[in-house]
């Protein structure tokens, strides 16, 4: 697979996390429910988190998430290859945080995306 189809896949999966940087108010007001929800957890808000501190720590992992992606795409095109498997797994544990976090059905895609990137880059030593 060449490199930049690597690339660009590792950013697009890390820019489809944004999504929860939008309310669900925002998008889908009296449709289904939107999946991308950093208002409440299932792990957090039972722990007497409110919804500022879900967002905060959402977003704080959502930051990671894109960087470590991003990174990782910036090591499959070459121009620093050393950042690709730490930018994977950075990427790749960000988001299975976040996805178990704040987890809806829908994501369970995104929950397989990452186990199957880390175990590509750190169990049989893929790289691009």
């Amino acid at each position: 697979m060449p490199s930049f189809v690597v690339a660009l896949f590792l950013v697009a999966h890390g820019l489809v996390h944004a999504s929860f940087a939008r309310t669900p108010s925002d998008v889908m007001a009296g449709t289904s429910q939107w999946p991308f929800d950093l208002s409440r957890s299932w792990v957090l808000s039972p722990l007497g988190l409110g919804s500022r501190g879900c967002r905060a720590i959402g977003l704080g992992l959502l930051a990671v998430v894109i960087v470590g992606y991003v990174a990782a795409a910036v090591g499959a095109l070459g121009i620093a290859s050393a950042l690709f498997v730490p930018g994977v797994v950075a990427g790749s544990i960000a988001s299975i945080a976040m996805l178990v976090l704040f987890f809806h059905r829908w994501l369970v895609l995104g929950l397989a995306i990452d186990a199957a990137l880390l175990w590509a880059v750190l169990a049989n030593g893929w790289r691009p």
